[in-house]
């Protein structure tokens, strides 16, 4: 397909205006509209875009080919229900939905109207800028920690669906077999979750968004040696004798995660690609593990500040 694509993006802060901006920076779309029930704030992204600012939003979904909900997280399943079942392929920030229940919904629209459903787990894009899906061996551990100061943003979900759901979906992409076990304890700010799978391979997950300093680390153990990765430097250590890519940072999806992640939306959609970066049906089986991280802990993975 060699179709320009009318995006639109649904929510007006911080991380729709990412998305608006890298739909209007790439050559296979063009940003046409963004949506918010604040109409102010959707004029304020929209216009200097060139986009059109919408408050109405079945007249949004009539100006576009494609969407991203960035919406808050409570929030991401109807919007991203209506697009899908308007025919819309859709992208949808992390967590996919706040429910399984929720994620399958979206997963079944999906299939049913012949539309993409991707999902925003930029990290995936990294782990694949390095090289790490290319090796043949599966590892024997992971240990994740990903922590930061508070923040007046993501507050509507437990950190297990704010923070953790990210290393989860990376452990689920390493895994080779299903997960068995999870325990957990913390808070709704804090949280510590051990996952055991059914070959042997275990991982542990550390997330926190009341702590002072932020880190964004990630320990892959192999037999024949580590993986030590820092998200937030771009930079890693290996003893394993596996061939990465040491200067991942200078490609595409090293130096913009964000970019290629909705960039591969637009190619599976245009027919370009078979799938984009994430699927909808990998999404949800990341938010299930951050769920059983949460019930393990008895946390309430949605919070009551909206």
């Amino acid at each position: 397909m060699s179709k320009t694509l009318k995006a639109g993006v649904a929510g007006a802060g911080v991380f729709g205006g990412y998305h608006a901006k890298k739909y209007a920076e790439l050559d296979q779309s063009d940003l046409a509209a963004v949506f918010d029930l604040d109409l102010a704030r959707a004029r304020a992204l929209a216009e200097p875009l060139g986009a059109k600012a919408f408050d109405d939003y079945a007249a949004f979904l009539d100006a576009v080919d494609v969407v991203t909900v960035a919406t808050p997280a409570i929030y991401h399943a109807q919007p991203a229900l209506a697009a899908l079942l308007a025919g819309k392929s859709t992208y949808v920030e992390k967590p996919l939905a706040v429910t399984a229940e929720d994620a399958d919904a979206l997963v079944a629209a999906a299939a049913s109207k012949g539309v993409v459903l991707a999902t925003g787990h930029q990290e995936r894009l990294v782990f694949a800028a390095m090289g790490l899906f290319d090796i043949s061996q599966a590892p024997l551990r992971l240990e994740a920690v990903r922590t930061g100061p508070p923040s007046p943003r993501n507050r509507d979900v437990s950190t297990a669906l704010d923070l953790m759901v990210h290393d989860m979906d990376l452990a689920l992409t390493v895994a080779w077999v299903a997960h068995s076990t999870v325990r957990a304890v913390g808070s709704a700010d804090t949280l510590v979750a051990d996952v055991a799978f059914d070959d042997g391979f275990t991982a542990r997950f550390e997330a926190s968004r009341v702590t002072p300093e932020r880190k964004r680390t990630m320990k892959l153990v192999f037999a024949t040696g580590e993986i030590e990765i820092d998200f937030m430097t771009r930079e890693f250590r290996n003893t394993t004798g596996f061939a990465l890519l040491e200067d991942f940072v200078q490609t595409p999806a090293g130096r913009d995660p964000l970019g290629a992640s909705v960039g591969a939306f637009l190619d599976s959609v245009r027919g370009d690609r078979s799938r984009p970066a994430v699927t909808g049906q990998e999404a949800a089986a990341a938010l299930r593990l951050a769920l059983a991280a949460d019930l393990a802990a008895g946390v309430e993975s949605v919070g009551s500040e909206v």
